[in-house]
């Protein structure tokens, strides 16, 4: 439910963003980053199921507060962007990088969530082959899309630099 409430909001803030003169970048990496997510969390209740894992208390209650300050996280991330936050990487012509919530502190608070939930959520149930799986896959996907994080806001700020 929680990422049918985010992909809601994620679709909006897009479709608003584009309103407003926004460009995409690295459209093309988009559709494997939407089939790793929805993979890894298939692959996490699937393991459980058909490989028989174990709740292990003294990993899934730890596992289950990182999942849960993972969630806690990204939706700061969310609410500290507002219109500005969506999964896609558009930058509006004319407005300036945000540094409010966790942009303060990191460059990307939001990464840092999916990478602790990509950990914490298999785990709370000794999923551990999809928490491996998805951790290496995903930094390899991060890899992608920061690189064309770092390239739109060069736009911005050369963007800035003009105005």
């Amino acid at each position: 439910m929680e990422r049918l409430a985010e992909m809601i909001v994620a679709r909006r803030n897009a479709a608003w963003s584009r309103m407003q003169g926004g460009r995409e970048f690295g459209a093309g990496h988009y559709p494997w980053m939407v089939a790793l997510h929805t993979g890894f969390l298939v692959a996490c209740v699937a393991e459980v199921w058909l490989l028989q894992r174990a709740f292990l208390p003294w990993l899934g209650f730890p596992m289950l507060a990182v999942a849960i300050a993972a969630q806690v996280l990204r939706w700061w991330c969310i609410v500290s962007l507002g219109r500005m936050w969506n999964t896609r990487v558009i930058v509006i012509p004319g407005h300036q990088r945000l540094r409010r919530g966790p942009y303060r502190f990191l460059n990307h608070p939001n990464y840092v969530a999916v990478v602790a939930e990509g950990v914490a959520l298999p785990l709370i149930h000794s999923a551990y082959l999809s928490a491996v799986t998805f951790s290496i896959l995903n930094a390899a996907l991060l890899r992608v899309r920061i690189g064309y994080e770092v390239e739109a806001l060069a736009l911005l700020r050369h963007d800035d630099s003009l105005g």
